[in-house]
């Protein structure tokens, strides 16, 4: 028992500071999109071009994107502590369902970010009339990227190819024990069914027993 509270307690421990590191990287990034702030390690050129991609191809998505996957994790973590604990049926379900909805969330945010993306380039290529008119296909097609259509472009890509790893990842992990538990389950209730019909037949069983006793007791008298 205690192996286990300190194995749980070192577990949640880790996803903590996991949970933080991520979230401390998410703010640290917007501050720097924004510039807000300038530290000096950004200023390496390795780091300052993966920089610019993230902000070329996420923009601030990646603050719901992160948000997303950190609760994700987090109740994916409380699922699977919840099936070692062999928590109530309804328990165990809700937090499934909880699961499956942080996953398509993050479907729903790369198809709501590409729209808003989509409407952002646009917006910002064809806003000014008199540059529309005098603009070749080079410098519209600039503009578009200018305007966020990378950003909607990739924002698709990562939410289908992020929303499908989460659900492989789910299914790897806790796929079987799912099928077991919920399989169990249904056991527990059949038995439970199976119990009180045997308790019925065996009410009607004693009530045809001292009905036929009574006819008897009549008879006699």
């Amino acid at each position: 028992m205690k192996q286990l509270k300190s194995r749980g307690f070192f577990n949640g421990l880790l996803l903590g500071m996991t949970l933080s590191f991520i979230a401390g990287l998410v703010v640290l990034y917007l501050l720097t999109v924004l510039d807000i702030i300038s530290i000096a390690v950004l200023e390496v050129p390795r780091v300052q071009m993966l920089i610019e991609w993230t902000r070329r191809n996420l923009g601030l998505s990646i603050l719901p994107f992160g948000i997303t996957l950190g609760l994700y994790v987090h109740s994916l973590r409380a699922l699977r502590l919840r099936l070692d604990d062999n928590r109530p049926l309804d328990e165990i379900s809700q937090l499934e369902h909880l699961n499956d909805v942080w996953t398509s969330l993050f479907f729903g945010i790369g198809v709501i970010w590409t729209a808003i993306g989509m409407r952002s380039a646009l917006l910002y290529a064809l806003g000014d009339p008199e540059v529309v008119a005098q603009a070749a296909a080079t410098a519209m097609l600039q503009r578009l990227v200018e305007g966020g259509i990378l950003t909607a472009l990739t924002t698709t890509i990562v939410g289908g190819v992020g929303g499908y790893m989460m659900r492989v990842i789910k299914s790897s992990l806790l796929g079987t024990r799912l099928s077991r538990y919920y399989e169990a389950q249904e056991q527990h209730h059949a038995s439970r069914v199976e119990a009180l019909l045997g308790d019925i037949r065996e009410a009607i069983n004693a009530t045809s027993i001292r009905g036929s006793a009574a006819l008897v007791l009549r008879g006699e008298h």
